[in-house]
């Protein structure tokens, strides 16, 4: 599985990247805008939302909870407010995908009996390695953890094998992808590697 996350970049807006992704053959796209105000990020979230059911991908919000119930996409992705993930399926009320960032096999324990559809690893770039993400996944998949784990960093063309080898379920890329050459068929070439 690959995810495609926003970023700010000033060669391309939020919805040139996403629709180069798609083009792409990505189906997985997580909005993180930062420092929009709520109606500046609704306006990019509903020029979204056609494109990514026209490619019949799925659009999840990052923090931005309230619109993500209000426009109905797919789910909400929380990097901040961790501790009120019960508060936020509830203000949800049920459906939506949630995702959650972790840093360590801990932060996966906290969340036993919380509805979470899968983790995604944010490593310190100190901590950006295979062996991280390796450990993490060994740890909890020890003890019968099953939620699914993507891999957040910016990982190359060359070591995508390597680090789908850690155990993890899928990778998360951003900027690797944006400040390629050609942004569409790099994320090709990406879906290539992971599927073959």
């Amino acid at each position: 599985m690959l995810q495609f996350i926003t970023h700010p970049c000033v060669k391309y807006s939020i919805i040139e990247q996403v629709k180069m992704v798609l083009d792409g053959g990505c189906k997985w796209i997580q909005l993180r805008m930062p420092n929009l105000s709520i109606e500046e990020a609704k306006s990019i979230i509903e020029e979204i939302i056609p494109i990514c059911k026209e490619f019949d991908a799925i659009l999840i919000i990052e923090d931005y909870v309230e619109l993500s119930k209000d426009l109905e996409v797919t789910g909400v992705h929380i990097s901040k407010n961790v501790n009120k993930i019960a508060e936020i399926r509830n203000t949800l009320e049920g459906g939506p995908i949630i995702g959650v960032n972790v840093n360590t096999a801990s932060d996966i324990f906290a969340l036993k009996g919380i509805d979470v559809d899968y983790v995604s690893i944010i490593s310190s770039k100190e901590e950006n390695n295979l062996s991280h993400y390796a450990k993490i996944v060994d740890e909890v998949r020890t003890v019968g953890v099953e939620l699914p784990i993507v891999a957040v960093g910016e990982f190359s063309i060359e070591n995508i094998e390597a680090v789908m080898n850690t155990g993890v379920n899928g990778i998360a890329l951003s900027e690797s992808i944006i400040k390629a050459e050609n942004p569409t068929e790099y994320t090709k070439t990406i879906l290539s590697k992971l599927y073959n």
